[in-house]
Parts: structure tokens; C-alpha cells; sequence
């Protein structure tokens, strides 16, 4: 693939965070950096250990591979590698091969001075992941607390952990991570529509200008965010969505053992409804 006419200028070496000039390369149009290889170490690792799980399973079905996590008995303790000890191993694969992902990003950014917006953004992703499998059962005592690696089986463990709080879509935070979902859904829609209405004007108009969708909003709800307004406040709705999905899972268990239901007792023993 050619480089396009402004990258070679780019592609100089220097503003690694690791490693110097050594991985400071680029393997087509992708950068690849100390990170890189990293990422790919993790990446085939984990692949390898989870087709090695699936061996022992006895399946080549990918809707059925299931690589649980240890038992409650063994806490926060190594476990035998047929016993949940495949799934630690999976697991800080994972979270390696996330991170260098992250600071790969984090990387290109630097070289190419640029702020770390896209880095962040990943790291609260990043850390979605970490609470389901490493904050949560640490809280709880036992690696047995984690969700397993599985299409149905993580389906079920789901369910079965919605169903232990009676009814999840009471818990507060979920609440909020689920209007945050839809909320950056409207927004990026809202957006990206009103982008492509002003570049695919009628035929004989002119493509219209960025005051042209200014004045749209202002028209219609008497205001608009701007240009540059609109993607802050898609990033902080997509990065709340995120962070209050990992909220929601980490309270339930070490901070609220009932059902969610009840949470709300406070809201039905106010004095105003007396």
C-alpha cells in the first residue's frame, strides 16, 4: 500500500515509550513499536490457550467453547490449569495484550503530536473489562467470581448474576450506563446525519458549511453545541456509557448483596409520599 502524499514526513523515528528505536518501524501502513509486538504476543498467545481449552472441552463448535473460571474454593489462589488455571492464564493475556493496544495508540499519538483523547477513550474500555474480571472478584474474594470465556456460557453467566439481584435493571448505575448507551446512540446519529445532509445537498446546491448546520439546531431546539461541541459531548456520553456498565457490576456483590428492588426502599419512604 503507497503512503499517502503527507505521511512520509510522519515517519520519522523517535517518541517511543518503550524500547527505543528497536520495534521503532512500520510494517506497510501500520505502526508497529515495542507495544506492537506485545500486543501480538498476548493476542496469539490468548488465541492459542483458548483453541487449547476448547481441545480439552472436547468441541470445535465456537458457540459452545467454554473456558470457566476456578472454583470459589480456590479464592484469589493459583488454580490447577485444567481447573480455572487456563482462564487466569487467558485472562492476564487479555489485559496485555488491551494495554499495549492502548499504549500502542498512545504512541502514535505522541509521534504524530496529537492529544491522548483516543488512548483514554480505550482505557475506559480497558477498564469495563478489568472490573468484570479482576476488580469485582477481588472484592469478592475468589477468581470464581469472574464471567467465563464463551459465547453461550457468558450469555448464561449474565443471566444467572442479573437473576441472584432479582431484577438488575433496577440497579441505579445500570440505569445510567444504559441512558448513556442510547444517549451516545442518538447523539453519533444526530451527528452523522446532519453531516451528510450538509455534504449531499440537492442536486445544483452547493455543499453547505458547518454555519449551515449551526443554524439547523438553532432553528429546530434554539441552540446549537457546535462543531467541535457535538464530538465532547459524544466522547464524555460514549465514556460515561462505559464507565457506569463497569459501576453497575462492581457494586453488585461487594457493596449490595440484596435485590435491587430493594435499593429503592429509600425513594418509597420519603415524607412527600406520606
Amino acid at each position: 500500500m503507497s503512503m499517502l502524499s503527507y505521511e512520509k514526513k510522519y515517519r520519522v523515528r523517535g517518541g517511543t515509550l518503550v524500547g527505543g528505536d528497536l520495534f521503532d518501524f512500520w510494517a506497510g501502513p501500520f505502526y508497529v513499536g515495542f507495544f506492537g509486538v506485545t500486543t501480538i504476543f498476548f493476542a496469539l498467545l490468548g488465541t492459542l490457550l483458548i483453541i487449547y481449552g476448547a481441545a480439552i472441552q472436547g468441541t470445535a463448535n465456537i458457540w459452545l467453547i467454554n473456558i470457566p473460571p476456578p472454583d470459589l474454593k480456590y479464592g484469589l489462589g493459583f488454580a490447577p490449569i485444567k481447573e480455572g488455571g487456563l482462564w487466569q492464564a487467558i485472562t492476564i493475556c487479555a489485559i496485555g495484550a488491551f494495554v499495549s493496544w492502548a499504549l500502542r495508540q498512545a504512541e502514535i499519538a505522541r509521534k504524530l503530536g496529537m492529544g491522548y483523547h483516543i488512548p483514554v477513550a480505550f482505557g475506559v474500555a480497558i477498564f469495563a473489562y478489568v472490573s468484570l474480571v479482576v476488580i469485582r472478584p477481588v472484592l469478592m474474594g475468589a477468581w470464581g467470581h469472574g464471567f467465563p470465556y464463551g459465547i453461550w456460557s457468558h450469555l448464561d453467566w449474565v443471566s444467572n448474576t442479573g437473576y441472584q439481584y432479582l431484577h438488575f435493571h433496577y440497579n441505579p448505575a445500570h440505569m445510567i450506563a444504559i441512558s448513556f448507551f442510547f444517549g451516545t446512540t442518538l447523539i453519533l446519529s444526530l451527528h452523522a446525519s446532519l453531516v451528510l445532509s450538509a455534504l449531499n445537498p440537492p442536486k445544483g446546491e452547493p455543499v453547505k458549511t458547518a454555519e449551515h448546520e449551526n443554524t439547523f439546531y438553532r432553528d429546530i431546539i434554539g441552540y446549537s453545541i457546535g462543531t467541535l461541541g457535538i464530538h465532547r459531548l459524544g466522547l464524555f456520553a460514549a465514556l460515561s456509557a462505559g464507565f457506569w456498565s463497569a459501576v453497575c457490576i462492581v457494586i453488585s456483590g461487594p457493596f449490595w448483596t440484596r435485590g435491587w428492588p430493594e435499593w429503592w426502599g429509600w425513594w418509597l419512604n420519603l415524607p412527600i409520599w406520606s
